[in-house]
C-alpha cells in the first residue's frame, strides 16, 4: 500500500514538473517580448539650474526597432532619489502628450540606482525602423546646489553626469545650462560620450561663478487671488511666502508678472510699500527690493497687487455672456513648491464653464449667497507646466446697483430711527468729566523691546537646558538651580510685559493692533509646540509612520516659522517707531 502511494506522489510531481515547463516557457517568451530588442539612438541629457537653484534636468530620447514597445526604465544613481521633487515624461513631437510614470522602481535588479519607469498607454511600434523621440523631465532640490560662504557668487552643483539606462545608447551628448555662468572646475558645460554602457553610474559636479544675485537660494509658496468686478476690472494679489535657503543675506529677488500687468505696487506684511523695479518688458519681470535683509533659513511674506486689461483677457460673447482667458506661468524661470490661484467673481455672476488645461491640478468652485469663486491648487510647478485658466459666467449689469440701493435701504432705515428717537422727550444730560489720555513715552516702547527679546532669550535658555539635562551634559543639582533661577527672571519679566502691553493696548491704533498680532503669533506657536511634542511621542509608540511624522514635522515647523516672523516684523515696526 505504501508502495502504491509513493508511486502516485512521484507520478504526480513529474506530471507537474511536465506541465510546468511551457508555461515556464511561454513566461521567458512573454519577458523577452516586453524586452524586445529596440536600440537607442541618441540621448540628450540637459542640466539646467533655475533662478532659484533648483536643478531641471531633461533627457530626450530617440529609440528604434525592430520592437513594439510597451514600457521604457531609466535612472540615475540613487544618491540623486531623495532629492527628486518630480518627474514627467511626454511626446518630443507633441508637449501635450504625456505618458504616466512610477518613482523609484528598480533598474532591473540593479542595485544603487533610483529608476523611473515610463509606461506607454499604447505600445510604441517601431518595428519598422521608425524613431521615436520622447523626453523625460526631473525636477531636483537645490540642496544639490551648494553656495559658498566666502564667495557667494561661487556654487558647486552635483548632478547625475549621465542617465542610466538598460541598453547601451549610441552617443549621448551632455549640456549644463547656467546662464552667464563662468566655468571653475569639474566637468564641462557641453561633453558627450559614444556607446554610452547600460546601468552607468556616474555623479559629477562642476564649479561655477555667475554675477551677484543671478541665482538666488530661496523656496516660495504662491497665493494668487484674481477678482474681477462688475465693470470688467481685474484685480490681482500675489502673496509669496519666501524661505532663504543659501548662505548670504538677500534684499532683491525677482520675478514674473502675467503679460500686459500695469500699475504693480509690491508690499510686505505690515503694509509698507516696496521698491518695484522692471528689468525684463519682453517677459514683464520685476525686480522686488525687501524692506529688511532676509537671513538665511529665514522667511518672509509680501504682496505684489497689479491690474490686468479688461480688453486682454475678458470677451464679451451675448449680453450677458462673458469669458475670461488667464495664462499662466509661461516665462518663469523658477520653481514654485505650492500654488494657490483664485478666481472671485462680480457679485451676482453665475459659473456656466470652467476649463483649466494643466495636468495634476485640482480645483474646488465655492458657491455663497451672492458670489462664486473658483480655486486651483497644485504643487511643483515651473514654466512648462503653463496653463490657461478659462472660465464662461453669465452676469447682468443691473448688479451693479445691488449695493447702492442696499446702502440707500440701510440709510433710509437709520434715519427714520433717528428721527422717531429725536422726537422722544430727551432726558437731562450727563455731567461729563474730561478723562485724560494716556500717552505712551519711547522710554516704555524700547523697555518692551528688550523685555520681550530678553523673555525669548530665556525661553530658548531653558530648552537648552532641558535637552542638555537629558543628554546628562549637565549634573542634575546644577539644572535645577539654574533653571529656577531663570525661571525667577521669567516670571518678573512677564509681568513687566503685562503692564506695558496693557499700556500700548490702552493707547490703542497701531500699538492696539501690534499687541493683537503678538498675542495670536505667541498662541499659535504655543498650540505648534504641544502638537509637535503630540507627534513626537505618537512616533516613539509607533502609532505614526515616519513618512507621516516627518509631513506633520515639516508642516509645523513651517507654521512656526511664519509665526516668529511676524513676531520678528512687529519688534522691527517698534524699532522703528522710536526712532
Amino acid at each position: 500500500m505504501r508502495n502504491a502511494a509513493s508511486k502516485f506522489i512521484v507520478l504526480t510531481v513529474i506530471m507537474l514538473i511536465l506541465v510546468s515547463i511551457p508555461l515556464n516557457v511561454k513566461s521567458v517568451k512573454a519577458t523577452a517580448s516586453e524586452n524586445a530588442d529596440y536600440r537607442i539612438e541618441q540621448v540628450s541629457h540637459r542640466i539646467k539650474v533655475l533662478y532659484d537653484g533648483y536643478i531641471f534636468i531633461n533627457d530626450t530620447i530617440w529609440i528604434t526597432g525592430p520592437a513594439s514597445l510597451q514600457r521604457f526604465l531609466i535612472g540615475f544613481p540613487y544618491k540623486y532619489g531623495p532629492h527628486v521633487l518630480r518627474c514627467t515624461a511626454r511626446n518630443a513631437r507633441n508637449a501635450s502628450e504625456t505618458f504616466p510614470v512610477r518613482l523609484n522602481v528598480p533598474l532591473e535588479n540593479h542595485v544603487g540606482f533610483y529608476g523611473v519607469e515610463i509606461n506607454f498607454p499604447q505600445p510604441l511600434n517601431i518595428s519598422n525602423g521608425t524613431t521615436h523621440i520622447f523626453t523625460v523631465e526631473f525636477i531636483l532640490s537645490n540642496d544639490l546646489l551648494t553656495q559658498y560662504a566666502y564667495d557667494p557668487s561661487c556654487f558647486t552643483l552635483d548632478f547625475p553626469a549621465y542617465p542610466s539606462l538598460t541598453k547601451t545608447a549610441t552617443i549621448c551628448n551632455v549640456s549644463i545650462i547656467i546662464p552667464n555662468a563662468e566655468y571653475i572646475s569639474g566637468d564641462r558645460f557641453e561633453y558627450s560620450e559614444e556607446n554610452l554602457p547600460p546601468f552607468s553610474y556616474s555623479p559629477g559636479n562642476v564649479t561655477f561663478s555667475v554675477p551677484a544675485d543671478e541665482i538666488q537660494m530661496f523656496e516660495k509658496e504662491l497665493k494668487r487671488e484674481i477678482r474681477i468686478t462688475g465693470v470688467g476690472e481685474i484685480e490681482v494679489s500675489d502673496t509669496y511666502y519666501v524661505t532663504n535657503k543659501g548662505v548670504n543675506e538677500i534684499s532683491s529677488i525677482e520675478l514674473i508678472l502675467p503679460p500686459n500687468a500695469s500699475n504693480p505696487i509690491a508690499q510686505n506684511q505690515f503694509g509698507r510699500q516696496m521698491q518695484l523695479v522692471l528689468t525684463d518688458a519682453e517677459i514683464n519681470r520685476y525686480r522686488i527690493t525687501l524692506t529688511s535683509l532676509l537671513k538665511p533659513n529665514r522667511s518672509t511674506i509680501f504682496t505684489l497687487k497689479y491690474h490686468l486689461p479688461r480688453e486682454v483677457y475678458i470677451t464679451q460673447e451675448a449680453s450677458d455672456n462673458f469669458n475670461f482667458i488667464l495664462p499662466s506661468f509661461r516665462h518663469i524661470n523658477y520653481y514654485i513648491e505650492q500654488l494657490s490661484v483664485t478666481i472671485v467673481l462680480p457679485e451676482g455672476a453665475r459659473i456656466l464653464n470652467f476649463k483649466e488645461a494643466s495636468v495634476g491640478n485640482s480645483y474646488n468652485v465655492a458657491r455663497n449667497v451672492f458670489q462664486e469663486t473658483i480655486t486651483i491648487n497644485c504643487r511643483g510647478v515651473i514654466s512648462l507646466d503653463s496653463f490657461d485658466v478659462e472660465t464662461t459666467y453669465v452676469y447682468n449689469v443691473l448688479w451693479l446697483a445691488f449695493r447702492p440701493t442696499l446702502w440707500m435701504w440701510a440709510l433710509t432705515m437709520v434715519g427714520c430711527a433717528i428721527a422717531v428717537l429725536w422726537k422722544r422727550p430727551k432726558a437731562p444730560a450727563p455731567i461729563a468729566v474730561p478723562g485724560v489720555a494716556i500717552r505712551l513715552r519711547p522710554e516704555d516702547i524700547k523697555s518692551f523691546i528688550n523685555a520681550y527679546e530678553e523673555k525669548r532669550r530665556i525661553i530658548l535658555e531653558i530648552e537648552s537646558l532641558e535637552s542638555r539635562a537629558r543628554k546628562g551634559k549637565i549634573p542634575r543639582r546644577r539644572y535645577k538651580v539654574r533653571r529656577k533661577t531663570l525661571e525667577t527672571r521669567l516670571n518678573t519679566l512677564s509681568k513687566n510685559l503685562t503692564e506695558l502691553e496693557e499700556k500700548m493696548r490702552a493707547v490703542g491704533g497701531l500699538y492696539a493692533d501690534f499687541m493683537r498680532q503678538l498675542e495670536v503669533a505667541e498662541t499659535e506657536i504655543n498650540e505648534i509646540e504641544a502638537n509637535i511634542k503630540s507627534i513626537r511621542a505618537r512616533h516613539r509608540r509607533g502609532e505614526l509612520s515616519l513618512e507621516a511624522y516627518r509631513k506633520l514635522l515639516a508642516d509645523y515647523e513651517r507654521r512656526k516659522e511664519k509665526s516668529e516672523t511676524t513676531i520678528n516684523g512687529i519688534l522691527i515696526r517698534l524699532r522703528e517707531e522710536i526712532r
